[in-house]
């Protein structure tokens, strides 16, 4: 299959698009204000895909410090996946794993060891893209979102 789209780093033109994105695709929605901070903090992992100039999908990302999800001990630096979406039009193209990659060769920059993200259980597409590319169910987390649905924290080392 012909790969359509490009992804490069976000800038700050981008905000619009993405925070429609985010809209249309994700009951979470967030402040314009929390798209800008991660991008000025962690701009290796806020990652856009455009196709015909358009911005199509994105993902955005920090980095953590915090207790291993393997269960190594002592602290560790981790690449959070905040968010991640495509525009139901341009989903099943690959754009959503070229994203995730792209974010994770960032996350190296950072010195992370480890990726993971939230999910929600019922998500099956996005669950089986996580676990195509390593991801592996490492807890529950009861009522995470706002309607009461829990999540899987899924993760990968880096």
């Amino acid at each position: 299959m012909q790969q359509t789209f490009q992804l490069r780093k976000f800038n700050i033109n981008d905000l619009e698009q993405v925070m429609h994105i985010n809209r249309v695709c994700l009951p979470e929605n967030y402040t314009d204000y929390f798209f800008v901070d991660l991008h000025r903090r962690f701009p290796e992992t806020f990652i856009v895909a455009e196709e015909d100039g358009q911005v199509v999908g994105y993902i955005m990302c920090r980095i953590e410090l915090g207790f291993s999800n393997f269960g190594f001990s002592g602290l560790t630096k981790k690449g959070h996946i905040v968010s991640i979406a495509v525009l139901p039009e341009h989903q099943r193209k690959g754009i959503g794993h070229a994203l995730i990659t792209k974010a994770m060769e960032g996350m190296k920059i950072y010195k992370a060891k480890q990726c993971f993200l939230e999910v929600r259980v019922t998500n099956m597409q996005a669950i089986n893209l996580y676990k195509k590319l390593g991801f592996q169910v490492t807890k529950t987390i009861r009522n995470y979102y706002a309607d009461g649905e829990d999540a899987y924290v899924m993760s990968v080392k880096l």
